[in-house]
C-alpha cells in the first residue's frame, strides 16, 4: 500500500553513488514490518531504493490468554 509518510521521515540520506546528501525521498511505500524509501539525487541523477526493516513487537508475537 503505497502512501505519504506520516511522522518519522529520513532526511539527509547520502547518494548511493556520488555521496551528495538528498534532502528528502521521493517515494515512501510501508508494508507489515518494512518500509522502502525511493531515493533521486539531483546532482547526479541517480536513483536507489532503501528498506528499512523493523522488529515485530514482543506483545504481538505471544498469544493473549484470557
Amino acid at each position: 500500500m503505497a502512501r505519504p509518510a506520516h511522522g518519522y521521515l529520513p532526511q539527509q540520506n547520502p547518494c548511493a553513488q556520488c555521496g551528495r546528501p538528498i534532502a528528502r525521498p521521493d517515494w515512501v511505500e510501508s508494508s507489515g514490518d518494512h518500509t522502502s524509501y525511493l531515493w533521486c539525487c539531483r546532482a547526479c541523477g541517480y536513483r536507489f531504493e532503501a528498506v528499512a526493516y523493523f522488529a515485530e513487537a514482543q506483545s504481538e508475537r505471544e498469544a493473549i490468554a484470557a
